[in-house]
């Protein structure tokens, strides 16, 4: 029941379908992407100019998954009287995501010739976060994520670990 188009910061993670490692390679604990891993960096900069309410904070791409931090700005503005000012169409957590899946699928799949074929799992994992400690907390996580990445069991290349 909780509404995700009221202003706050959000924590997301978004995976590629079936955790394919999409978007290059992580080289002594620092990601290199490649031309699809930069198609995502460039559409993730690029919501701000779509969605007015939306700033971007940290954001890291890894092989097989993003992790970023989106704030929603309450862009309400009260005029003289006591009723709130028209303003532009307010985006909802949900619909950020689905914009930046499909501007970057589209772009990704027009790059490789596949029209149509999903590039991301169906969900995303969100959470809100309730005060600075924990988008503190959040930002070293998303900053340290490529040195973890031999460590982490979604990374195939490790034993254990993977798919």
């Amino acid at each position: 029941g909780y509404d995700y188009s009221q202003a706050g910061a959000y924590f997301i993670t978004i995976c590629t379908k079936d955790r394919a490692r999409l978007f290059g390679k992580v080289v002594n604990g620092e990601m290199r992407l490649n031309a699809f891993g930069q198609i995502v960096q460039d559409v993730w900069h690029d919501l701000p100019n779509h969605v007015s309410n939306v700033v971007l904070d940290a954001f890291v791409i890894m092989p097989n998954h993003v992790h970023g931090i989106t704030i929603i700005r309450d862009d309400t503005v009260v005029g003289a009287g006591s009723e709130p000012a028209p303003t532009t169409t307010r985006h909802g957590l949900p619909e950020i995501v689905r914009q930046f899946k499909t501007f970057s699928a589209r772009r990704i799949n027009q790059m490789r010739g596949t029209p149509g074929v999903s590039v991301w799992q169906r969900n995303y994992y969100e959470h809100i976060i309730r005060n600075e400690e924990s988008l503190h907390r959040i930002r070293e996580y998303i900053a340290n994520n490529p040195l973890r990445w031999e460590l982490e069991r979604e990374n195939p290349g490790i034993a254990g670990g993977g798919f």
